[in-house]
């Protein structure tokens, strides 16, 4: 199932026992473009105390009720390492957390999910690394409400912002970026995959993506309204004459 980043903020979790909060934000590495962690704000519980959910402690997301599953107990989240909301999230933090939690580490390995294509609910070991360690990469977590708003640059002028991000919730990996093109096409999203962008100026705040407005131009229609599926998904791919990640989603991400 695809769905989008605003579509869940606000969205109850409910652990083993009881709710613990909503979701505020997301995190996602720059280089898989996956999302690595909910923030959630737990209000009234943990006085006012924001903590980070791994996509590997979810279980289900229910669309009609605006809830989502959480495999862990009050206590557990309580005594996670505790997340400062002031501070960039660094490496220390997540080493601490995935030894905590005893999941996987995604940057020890050649997949999104480090050693795995897709998230592993197989606990680690005691000690706490995980069964087999790839090559090893630098992370940088980037939340989607930081980079919503970000410039598109094509090859010949911008096209508009970005709206808003699809994810898949099988990998949470960010499967299209939805652009608003309004003052270029008025009325106009389209859907652009992170695999198809060629850099990112973080300072700059841009998107660079080697295309051309024309390409663009007649790329298939979206609307808030369109459901994304896997014909359509099919055709966007044609479009642009790329292959669907649907069929390399189990290939390591080259360095």
């Amino acid at each position: 199932m695809l769905f989008k980043a605003k579509k869940i903020k606000g969205y109850k979790l409910n652990s083993i026992n009881g709710e613990i909060g909503s979701i505020r934000d997301c995190y996602f590495d720059d280089r898989h473009w996956a999302i690595r962690y909910l923030v959630v704000e737990t209000g009234n519980w943990l006085t006012g105390r924001m903590v980070l959910i791994s996509p590997h402690s979810l279980s289900h997301i229910d669309m009609e009720t605006e809830t989502i599953a959480v495999s862990l107990t009050k206590k557990q989240i309580e005594e996670s390492p505790p997340y400062d909301s002031e501070k960039p999230v660094s490496k220390q933090y997540e080493d601490a957390y995935n030894n905590y939690y005893g999941i996987p580490m995604y940057w020890n390995g050649p997949y999104m999910w480090g050693p795995y294509p897709y998230i592993s609910k197989k606990v680690m070991d005691v000690t706490g690394k995980p069964e087999k360690i790839e090559k090893t990469w630098e992370s940088n977590l980037r939340s989607t409400s930081q980079v919503r708003g970000y410039f598109l640059k094509v090859n010949d002028g911008e096209i508009g912002h970005v709206d808003d991000f699809v994810i898949d919730e099988e990998t949470w990996a960010i499967r299209y970026l939805i652009v608003d093109t309004r003052n270029w096409l008025p009325g106009k999203k389209v859907l652009l995959s992170p695999e198809w962008i060629d850099s990112v100026s973080w300072i700059e705040s841009k998107v660079y993506v080697h295309l051309d407005k024309s390409v663009i131009k007649q790329s298939p229609d979206y609307t808030e309204d369109s459901m994304i599926t896997r014909d359509y998904e099919a055709g966007l791919h044609l479009h642009y004459n790329k292959d669907g990640y649907w069929t390399e989603s189990d290939k390591p991400k080259s360095h």
